[in-house]
């Protein structure tokens, strides 16, 4: 692998710092140093990390005969495309990863709070934190880059934000967008897979709620769990089209993951997308929808498995997955006060005669509100060996 384009990034990413050194002390010119001054940074640590894995080979060398037999077997696993956003979908990726590195993660980019937030208001730029997340999901836990990529500020003007926030914000200028920013990032850790944003479009997630018995139109996606409603409905504002990459990887995949993650906001803001509905009906993949183990405050309080498939058919119609997950292990250790579990369909409900409901116990002892990661992919194994899909997980 040749170094030397690693190099001239290091280099260029030292000019700029430079630059924005030499313009800190300008009236004026503070938010425009800031702003090449993370660019600057973000190129030195690229850079760097280049060409250290430049230097010392490729990742396949220096790896034991078992590690290059592994990554062979990885590599010949089943294509999967995961869908949503949040918490929920970077725990399915972690167990996926273990099974195949033919991953792909179509993210949600209707953020608008916290750092994430910030960004988008700040530098005119897509709400980086959900795809960051992901990344770092599907990279080496250990790499010294996935910990700086997940590294929070908590002090300062920067306090709040992940220093990936900024990076990938950065390098999307640099790179000449976000998806070839994501591409380089992904290259420099490894990424067993790669992360795709739904849409390259600004987009703003609105609920239409019941309120008191007020009707509310509400916008924002870090404001609508807020409200303390009901949501009836929500939509994308403007009507956003799909990223021509994630549709070309759920026509291409063998087996589609919806979830887990929050219905309202994390969820369906990637799937109501123009065009990944389409997509999901048009694949001949197997698509499978893990709901989520616990009820989610200002979302889906009283939901059961049932309602959170009648949610999703109400707004982006039946015919888009044909399987569908459900936790039925109910934890009262370690789970709190607060957990409120997903209760599983009633029987002889109506959902039965649409999917293959398959119920398992897919709870986390140490986190009961949370998915288990070997158990996920355990069930998810278990789907495929049934319908012969891709030979299974690996």
């Amino acid at each position: 692998m040749d170094f030397r384009p690693w190099l001239m990034l290091v280099v260029l990413g030292g000019v700029t710092l430079g630059y924005a050194l030499a313009r800190s002390d300008i009236a004026g010119e503070q938010n425009t140093s800031f702003t090449f001054g993370l660019v600057g940074l973000g190129l030195v640590v690229l850079g760097a990390l280049g060409v250290g894995r430049a230097s010392f080979g490729s990742a396949g060398r220096g790896m034991g005969l078992v590690d290059l037999m592994r990554e062979a077997r990885l590599s010949g696993g089943v294509k999967v495309v995961a869908i949503g956003g949040g918490t929920g979908l970077p725990s399915a990726l972690r167990a996926l990863k273990q099974q195949t590195s033919n991953i792909t993660a179509v993210v949600t980019v209707a953020d608008d709070g916290g750092s994430s937030g910030r960004l988008r208001r700040d530098m005119k730029v897509l709400p980086p934190g959900d795809l960051r997340n992901n990344i770092a999901a599907l990279a080496d836990d250990e790499s010294l880059m996935t910990k700086l990529m997940q590294y929070r500020f908590d002090s300062g003007e920067l306090s709040g934000h992940a220093f990936g926030n900024l990076f990938i914000s950065a390098l999307s200028g640099v790179a000449g967008g976000l998806t070839e920013a994501l591409g380089e990032i992904e290259r420099v850790l490894n990424v067993r897979g790669r992360v795709l944003p739904a849409t390259l479009d600004d987009v703003t997630l609105v609920a239409e709620m019941r309120v008191n018995g007020r009707h509310l139109r509400v916008e924002g996606e870090s404001k609508i769990p807020e409200v303390g409603g009901t949501i009836e409905h929500v939509t994308l504002v403007p009507e956003p089209a799909a990223h021509p990459e994630s549709v070309r990887a759920i026509m291409d995949a063998q087996l589609v993951v919806i979830g887990p993650g929050s219905l309202y906001t994390s969820i369906l803001p990637s799937m109501m997308v123009g065009g990944i509905a389409d997509a999901l009906r048009a694949t001949k993949a197997y698509k499978i929808y893990i709901c989520n183990v616990a009820t989610q405050p200002g979302e889906t309080e009283g939901y059961s498995a049932a309602d959170h498939v009648l949610a999703l058919e109400q707004h982006i119609g039946r015919g888009v997955f044909q399987a569908v997950l459900v936790n039925t292990h109910y934890p009262e250790k370690n789970a709190g006060p607060n957990t409120r579990y997903v209760a599983p369909p009633p029987a002889h409900h109506e959902i039965y005669q649409r999917y293959e409901v398959r119920e398992a116990d897919l709870t986390d002892d140490a986190r009961p509100w949370r998915h288990d990661g070997e158990k996920l992919a355990k069930a998810i194994k278990e789907l495929l060996v049934v319908h012969r899909i891709g030979g299974g997980l690996v």
